[in-house]
């Protein structure tokens, strides 16, 4: 069976933002077991699962894809939308639009110390959209 729900994040700043408990909380009731598919309908923003101890982890991040598509290089056409709009879609092309995540016993199941994170590059996104797709 597939089940299929839409929502949106709450708007973040720029960075790296553990949204897991958020995403939980949009979900419908999970299967026994199953595949959660989550896919952002954005192409300056990504999902991604890292660290979901250490806080440092989400600077250290947002620093190293800062250093790896940096802002402002004379080469880049598509600047209309800002220094900050061409590094975000390229940002999101190497972490990804998707995650699928494993249900067991109702419950996503993801390490001790995974987390879902939204990574925003923009320096204002606004609220993304979310398409969470439950195969049982």
């Amino acid at each position: 069976m597939v089940s299929q729900t839409e929502f949106s994040l709450r708007p973040k700043s720029r960075g790296f933002h553990l949204v897991t408990d958020e995403i939980v909380r949009n979900l419908p009731p999970l299967p026994e077991s199953g595949l959660l598919h989550l896919f952002i309908q954005h192409t300056s923003a990504a999902l991604t699962i890292n660290e979901n101890a250490d806080p440092d982890v989400q600077v250290d991040m947002g620093r190293i894809f800062d250093r790896l598509v940096k802002e402002s290089e004379p080469y880049y056409e598509h600047t209309l939308e800002g220094d900050d709009d061409m590094p975000a879609h390229a940002k999101t092309t190497l972490a990804g639009v998707g995650l699928t995540i494993p249900i067991s016993r109702q419950r996503l199941n993801i390490g001790i110390w995974q987390g879902i994170y939204l990574c925003e590059f923009r320096n204002h996104g606004g609220a993304r959209r979310i398409v969470a797709t439950v195969l049982s």
